[in-house]
């Protein structure tokens, strides 16, 4: 029996929801769109839209729950990544940048002191890198092959 796999998508701030789209369709994949907000998604069967309160991290504590061996979590949030690994999940940046048991910790390391800076600092740090066509192309690849290596592993 084949195994079923699905993406996640912590969709709220998520720049790459085409991506997905068009990755999963072509792997036969379903998509859970989760959100706080209704965001327009495709009409298609494979795609469905999950609409959680605006309760702080409702969206991250669905995705949490859902995220199996079986799922690939596409989210930017560090502590939601930690917890969707901790599920068994494959877990991609909108980068197309992997989070792995391996970077997990010094990315929250990371985050921590970035927060403690802007604490002290203000908002004057600047925040990401400006998401480019390079970013949306190693998405692509990596989810596809995120894709592939689940579905035959099944």
């Amino acid at each position: 029996m084949p195994v079923t796999v699905q993406i996640l998508v912590d969709a709220d701030a998520c720049p790459v929801k085409d991506e997905i789209y068009k990755v999963a369709w072509r792997h036969e994949v379903a998509v859970k769109i989760v959100s706080s907000s209704r965001l327009r998604v495709p009409d298609h069967p494979l795609i469905e839209r999950v609409v959680v309160s605006d309760g702080f991290d409702a969206a991250d504590d669905w995705i949490a729950e859902a995220a199996s061996a079986t799922s690939v979590v596409i989210t930017a949030d560090i502590l939601l990544a930690d917890r969707a690994l901790k599920a068994g999940a494959t877990v991609l940046a909108p980068t197309g940048k992997p989070f792995t048991a391996a970077s997990i910790g010094p990315a929250i390391a990371t985050r921590a002191i970035m927060a403690d800076l802007r604490a002290g600092m203000g908002e004057g740090l600047g925040g990401p890198p400006p998401f480019s066509k390079a970013d949306r192309s190693q998405f692509l690849q990596a989810l596809d092959t995120a894709l592939v290596r689940l579905k035959r592993a099944g």
